[in-house]
């Protein structure tokens, strides 16, 4: 059984292999004593600037010869590891079909191999090796495919992001996902990092990895197949449609088409599946220099042995109700186009493994309410995107470029400051006070001005707007029970954050391997007689 040291520090500079000859140290104990220290958890403590530190949890064991005093001494904890039991193996006739090849398809796929099941696992877009092709021509050209792009192909929307693998979730599947992913090509450091990240460019070659496996494993992958129709009987699905001309017979359907597949939620209305409104936010995404947001945080452009900086702020106005706050930051990153429908601009952040853009950029967004929906039924929200993605195309002059604003102009200080952006496929400067409601630009001017305060320097005239940031969430949900499925569907699993259950990679990860236990839970107990 390991014991666990907690808030052992190294300055930013130190490597990690310094670790275990510290932890005999503050032990009391000779180095040959303690073996196989491993680091739990690693994060960055930036409370004394410039005097940066790395703080660690470590797991380790010892000698017997020191075993017993360990195990009396305050600042070490033990815990006895218990290994997971290997998943019961299932056989099934059931057919499954997976909708969806982002985080919550990708580990439904995954936890269903682990049991000896498979799945035909649909997707509208192209495997992520050429769906980066379209996504390039798209950034390069302003030519969008339809089918394949930002939102859309195998990966999901956050294969083009940052790759964060953060959430609130303390869900025990939390490790299960981020172990899959090192075990398929992510950095090893990602199972404990406090913040770890991919990057989209090592996200990629991880989704291939998993797809080789899965085929591997038995499973089917059909690209370039879109859900256009579901076949239901006594009120249990039995079938999918794909391109309106292939239907296949389905007893499991696990819908984890992402946020953006508006036409699944008006496929769904047609068929009479439950859905709900669901508040989400919009709002603009900011670029400042990267070397900026380090001065901000760490008192010094570049550390040593530091990545690059991040930032988290929000701000809430009590009158209103409003609150304006930063999503999606990606530190050393890239602002792009993220449109799936014609005529519509959307931004979106996206770093690589390394972070080493000179720019850093987050989204700065406001909640916004059901009043604030564009007429009723439960697709008013994907009205108020759609209507205000075409507002911001309109101001971009088309060619998908976008509209932006210097940030000291869009708060009327003075110091002029021109729209520098990385941004991609291009923008146009414009006054950016029409491009969202009016309720979004106060509050957003509002939250800026204390973001400035609370991170002094933040608002200068070397940062740019680019607007809109309008997928943050879905503004749709698919209300299930349970079990995992459907109010109105027997058989249909609503998944991840298209279904209105997650917001980013692992809660959807996570969200697509508990529908799997569930699926395998059931098709492992005897069917009752009649």
């Amino acid at each position: 059984m390991p014991f666990i040291y907690r808030n052992l520090s190294l300055a930013a500079h130190d490597r990690d292999e310094a670790l275990p000859a510290l932890l005999a140290a503050k032990l009391s104990v000779p180095l040959t004593h303690v073996h196989d220290v491993r680091i739990l958890r690693k994060a960055i403590d930036a409370r004394k600037k410039p005097h940066i530190k790395m703080v660690y949890t470590l797991s380790f064991s010892a000698d017997d010869t020191i075993r017993m005093r360990l195990e009396s001494d305050p600042a070490v904890e033990w815990r006895e590891d218990k290994p997971s039991p290997a998943p019961v193996q299932i056989q099934s006739f059931k057919r499954i079909v997976i909708v969806g090849s982002g985080p919550a398809g990708l580990f439904t796929a995954l936890r269903l191999a682990e049991y000896g099941l498979t799945a035909t696992i649909v997707e509208r877009g192209e495997p992520v090796e050429q769906r980066a092709l379209s996504v390039q021509r798209f950034w390069n050209e302003g030519v969008l495919n339809l089918e394949s792009n930002v939102q859309f192909g195998e990966g999901g929307a956050g294969t083009f992001s940052d790759g964060k693998l953060t959430c609130r979730s303390k869900d025990p599947l939390m490790s299960w996902v981020l172990e899959q992913l090192a075990v398929f090509g992510a950095q090893p450091e990602v199972r404990y990092l406090a913040k770890p990240h991919i990057g989209t460019d090592r996200l990629r070659t991880v989704i291939s990895a998993i797809r080789r496996k899965l085929l591997e494993r038995g499973f089917s992958v059909r690209f370039g197949c879109r859900m256009t129709n579901m076949s239901i009987n006594d009120g249990r699905i039995t079938a999918v449609t794909l391109n309106d001309v292939d239907e296949i017979p389905c007893d499991h359907l696990i819908l984890a088409s992402g946020h953006s597949a508006r036409d699944t939620y008006e496929l769904l209305e047609r068929r009479n599946v439950p859905l709900l409104r669901k508040p989400f936010a919009m709002g603009l995404r900011v670029e400042h220099p990267q070397e900026l947001i380090n001065r901000i945080q760490y008192g010094s452009p570049k550390q040593p042995g530091l990545p690059a900086a991040d930032y988290a702020v929000a701000w809430n106005n009590h009158s209103t109700g409003r609150s304006a706050y930063s999503f999606c930051m990606c530190p050393g990153g890239v602002v792009v186009g993220g449109a799936s429908e014609e005529g519509g601009v959307v931004t979106n952040g996206m770093s690589g493994q390394l972070r080493n853009s000179p720019y850093a950029n987050s989204a700065l967004v406001v909640n916004v309410r059901e009043e604030d929906f564009d007429g009723l039924g439960p697709l008013a929200g994907v009205r108020l995107q759609r209507k205000w993605e075409q507002r911001a195309y309109e101001l971009g002059g088309g060619g998908y470029r976008a509209p932006a604003q210097s940030l000291l102009d869009f708060l009327r200080l003075p110091g002029k400051g021109a729209a520098r952006t990385s941004y991609r496929p291009g923008i146009c400067e414009t006054e950016l006070d029409s491009v969202l409601p009016s309720f979004i630009i106060d509050t957003l001017r509002e939250g800026i001005a204390d973001f400035g305060r609370k991170l002094k320097g933040f608002v200068t005239a070397e940062a740019t707007l680019v607007g809109i940031e309008s997928r943050t969430s879905s503004p749709v949900r698919i209300p299930r029970d349970s079990n995992f499925e459907s109010i109105g569907v027997k058989g249909l699993y609503p998944a991840g954050e298209g279904a209105g259950y997650a917001g980013g990679i692992m809660s959807s990860a996570v969200d697509g391997a508990r529908i799997a236990d569930t699926i395998a839970e059931r098709l492992r107990q005897p069917v009752p007689p009649g």
